[in-house]
């Protein structure tokens, strides 16, 4: 069973699992396999700076150091604003009682989704009466991190009519333009394409 997660609304609390819900379950996947000229299985590995070294899985790692190039543990690093004030850690959404606050469509649907889960009641648990409340068409939201870090996203609960589901991810800046207006991108800004910018049909 996943971690508990308790949320609370109107003082009562529900204690729930979250289960992933990835692409590849609602539209399938497709895996690309390469082997050699001997039918071997090929696999990824790394050139080293001198041209020749290959270095397979696992033979790297990554180091953290000053800029006197001094090696440094990850406790002697601090995160801090950029007026160099330190940020505080934000603790995780599993280690305290999460307060729902009713959000508005609007600030769903202006949402950057990184991730949603499929919410369960934990055993011996109901969400009955959230379910209730999601299936009138209210939209529940609170600060959500997975673990210990530096800032939290922001996790929407809502519900198909059937099962509560909670969407994670961070409020997008909207330039709402006119269609005699034309948009210069920040080219500051840069542009990448993730996997999941790219439609399904088009494999």
């Amino acid at each position: 069973m996943p971690r508990p997660l308790v949320l609370s609304l109107d003082g009562e609390e529900f204690s729930v699992g979250l289960f992933k819900v990835d692409r590849a379950d609602l539209y399938g996947e497709v895996k690309i396999e390469a082997f050699d000229e001997k039918g071997n299985p090929a696999s990824i590995r790394v050139l080293a700076a001198d041209g020749n070294t290959l270095i397979d899985k696992g033979g790297t790692a990554l180091e953290m150091v000053d800029k006197n190039g001094n090696s440094l543990e990850r406790n002697e690093i601090h995160t801090v604003s950029l007026n160099g004030k330190e940020l505080k850690p934000v603790e995780s959404s599993f280690n305290h009682v999460n307060i729902l606050k009713q959000a508005t469509v609007e600030d769903y649907l202006s949402l950057i989704v990184k991730s949603v889960y499929w919410i369960q009641p934990n055993e011996g648990e109901s969400v009955d009466l959230l379910i209730e409340h999601l299936k009138t068409g209210r939209i529940y939201s609170f600060p959500f991190s997975y673990r210990d870090g530096i800032e939290s996203d922001e996790a929407y609960l809502i519900a198909n009519g059937k099962d509560p589901f909670m969407v994670i991810g961070h409020q997008a800046t909207l330039q709402f333009v006119k269609f005699s207006q034309t948009v210069t991108l920040d080219s500051t800004e840069e542009q990448e394409i993730s996997a999941d910018d790219i439609d399904f049909d088009l494999l």
